[in-house]
């Protein structure tokens, strides 16, 4: 809880934070994990500080934690936001009214920070963001549909999407996105969802077969209006050594 953080500022490593972007998929949406604090009428991004003792690895791994309640999910650092001005007076200020904490005891709160800014990719249905205090909001929200964010979190949003789409030629992506079984055209789905445009179809399948990470499921989807369509699944050891070694091709 912030009002914790400001009391023992001492455990925290000072002008240092972490903002996470984390992104699910439902309904053939991209998803964005905000959060509106009781202090600000404003959505965030989930983040936190970094304690003396924890590395900024360390830390971007508790606040995606405290915020899906997953562990060993997909995260990777994708920039850094340091701008001089990187910081509003005014909400500092409101923050510390909000706690009655005196601006001169607040000032390293108040004070210029610089964030490490990390993407996750986590399974939305298996995500069950928990409150983070009493009142706070915690809301899955479309890329496409996210309000005015505070400070510049849009910025580091829009970082973090234009990473996750130019790293799709050198990775891939669905593990962490997709149930355990899903339809090729749900995978293509959830690619041109990221890339903001249609891929075709005989390409895509000729592709994304050729990567080798698929598994076809003696399996069809049920409950299909038209002829059912295979299931497959991600084999996750070969899948792991093309994220380590990474892609040959573009989309």
């Amino acid at each position: 809880m912030l009002k914790d953080v400001l009391a023992n500022q001492e455990s925290y490593q000072p002008g240092l934070s972490i903002d996470c972007v984390i992104f699910g998929f439902h309904n053939n949406q991209l998803k964005v994990l905000l959060i509106k604090t009781r202090y600000s009428d404003l959505w965030a991004l989930p983040g936190g500080f970094v304690s003396i003792d924890e590395g900024i690895d360390e830390a971007a791994v508790t606040v995606l934690y405290g915020r899906t309640g997953l562990k060993g999910i997909f995260l990777r650092q994708f920039s850094t936001f340091g701008n001089a001005r990187r910081c509003n007076v005014d909400f500092s200020n409101n923050v510390l009214d909000f706690y009655g904490i005196p601006i001169s005891e607040g000032k390293w709160f108040a004070s210029r920070f610089v964030t490490v800014g990390y993407y996750a990719l986590v399974d939305f249905l298996q995500a069950i963001p928990p409150e983070d205090g009493k009142n706070d909001v915690i809301e899955w929200i479309d890329h496409n549909d996210v309000p005015e964010l505070i400070l510049d979190h849009k910025e580091i949003l829009n970082t973090a999407l234009q990473t996750l789409r130019m790293e799709l030629n050198l990775m891939p992506v669905g593990y962490n996105l997709l149930p355990e079984k899903f339809t090729i055209p749900e995978l293509q789905k959830l690619y041109e969802t990221i890339l903001g445009r249609k891929l075709d179809r005989r390409n895509f399948l000729r592709k994304i077969t050729a990567i080798g990470i698929l598994t076809k499921l003696n399996e069809k989807k049920s409950n299909v209006a038209h002829k059912a369509p295979n299931l497959y699944s991600f084999d996750k050891e070969k899948y792991e050594e093309v994220v380590k070694n990474g892609l040959t091709q573009g989309w």
